[in-house]
């Protein structure tokens, strides 16, 4: 089964290479200008992200209630609108309206927690909804502030992933260090503020958590290892610097980094970035509850730029260094758009183990990276290009006997840039069991899935 999905990507391709382009449109963008000059507009875009996977499940997994081994799915990853704009020299708006991991699971179980039927049609939710005042401009330098829902955060460029432009099959959701916790789809409401400094840019922020009993899931309950806290909610403190060795990036959209510009630009940057939140998470030692401090910090290198202009070819890496303290023992299971619903060989200390799941988050070190090439332009004529990828998560966390890698390889079939793409992944991820060590979890082989994704922007 999992050869079938290489054979119909190819069939399609050679179907699609018999067909001729009706037009040769260039405009990317729908967009409103607001004055003669254009620089004040208003722009609408639409992303839409659908999978098609087969997946080898973890042990004991079961989909409404049936044992399943192996699962094939569709879904909506992300489906996003933005509508955002410059208002006048120094305002600017941004809102984002989407949701994202829309599969058959989506709204199980039949009942939430406080007894009422889910909803299958309850799924989208504004990601995004803030205001800026711009302080100071000087060519490319400026300083904005900002408040509202936002994604502006600390750690790493990958903490807030411009979607859309993502070279790999999805984003290291690892450095999304709260997702759907302490944060909404890793937005929270804070105050923070951006800009571009000569070969610097940074953005700091102070953002207010949501209260880990909204998250929509009941709260994993207080005990040996620590969990985020119900008590004792304080403030979060983000910050992050990027040093531009040659060309600035996109600054348009608040916070968001592009993957890739796809050799659009010569891009070498070094990075830095922290989150911090004091009482964050909670854990018992004997009778006594201890509070314990979130403290994430990293440093990385990110490069992306052409191999050769003329042809259209260009490389695109990044390294990064994670140090991910949520406090002792903390160990989080997590996997996308994931297409289980229940196990019938749970692991202590631990939830959520079924399906594509894997221990994402913890405490403990991270190393992340991911390499990918751009072919020339046209390499398949009037349907586009490709870039093949490959990315690995390598995280020792204080839980886990051994070392995790989770490894993806694939291939981007770039029919229109990042505006029509068709990208083929397999990803191969560690499988894990009680250990004879208390309170630690020990291998149990490994598992893979093949995902097939088309995606649709503008």
């Amino acid at each position: 089964m999992l050869k079938i999905i290489p054979l119909l990507v190819l069939t399609s391709s050679m179907a699609f290479a018999q067909t001729k382009p009706s037009d040769d449109n260039t405009k990317n963008d729908i967009r409103y200008n607001l004055n003669n000059s254009g620089s004040h507009y208003v722009k609408v875009t639409f992303t839409n992200q659908i999978w098609l996977r087969l997946n080898e499940n973890n042990p004991g997994t079961t989909v409404l209630g049936d044992a399943a081994s192996n699962t094939f799915d569709i879904g909506l990853r992300r489906t996003r609108m933005q509508l955002f704009g410059q208002v006048t020299d120094r305002i600017f708006f941004y809102t984002q309206f989407g949701m994202n991991n829309f599969n058959k699971a989506n709204g199980f179980p039949a009942y939430n927690t406080n007894g009422t039927p889910s909803n299958r049609k309850v799924a989208a939710f504004f990601h995004d909804a803030l205001g800026e005042y711009e302080v100071q401009r000087k060519g490319n330098n400026f300083i904005r502030f900002g408040a509202g829902l936002t994604i502006v955060n600390g750690l790493s460029r990958f903490s807030q992933p411009s979607i859309g432009t993502i070279m790999t099959m999805d984003v290291p959701v690892f450095a999304q260090a709260t997702v759907d916790q302490t944060d909404i789809f890793s937005r929270k409401l804070a105050v923070y503020s951006r800009g571009q400094i000569g070969k610097l840019n940074y953005r700091v922020a102070i953002a207010d958590p949501f209260p880990i009993e909204t998250s929509g899931a009941t709260p994993p309950g207080l005990g040996v290892n620590s969990v985020f806290a119900q008590k004792k909610h304080k403030k979060q403190f983000d910050g992050l610097l990027i040093y531009n060795f040659f060309d600035t990036e996109d600054n348009t959209a608040p916070g968001y980094m592009t993957g890739t510009y796809l050799g659009k630009r010569k891009v070498l940057n070094l990075e830095a970035g922290f989150i911090s939140q004091k009482n964050a998470t909670w854990r018992r030692e004997g009778a006594d509850t201890l509070y314990g401090n979130m403290n994430l910090w990293s440093v990385a290198a990110y490069a992306d730029m052409p191999v050769n202009k003329d042809k259209g070819s260009a490389v695109s890496g990044y390294v990064g260094y994670f140090h991910t303290d949520y406090g002792k023992g903390y160990l989080r299971y997590n996997g996308s758009m994931n297409p289980g619903t229940g196990t019938t060989q749970p692991i202590a200390g631990v939830s959520g183990t079924h399906g594509n799941t894997y221990p994402m988050f913890g405490t403990g070190n991270v190393i992340y990276t991911q390499a990918g090439y751009k072919f020339k332009d046209r390499l398949l004529g009037n349907q586009g290009t490709l870039m093949p990828f490959v990315s690995l998560q390598h995280a020792d966390y204080e839980r886990l006997s051994d070392a995790m890698k989770v490894y993806n390889v694939g291939v981007n079939w770039l029919i229109k840039g990042q505006n029509g793409k068709l990208t083929l992944n397999y990803e191969n991820r560690p499988v894990y069991k009680t250990s004879i060590v208390a309170n630690e979890l020990a291998k149990d082989g490994r598992r893979g899935s093949w995902i097939l994704q088309y995606q649709i922007s503008i």
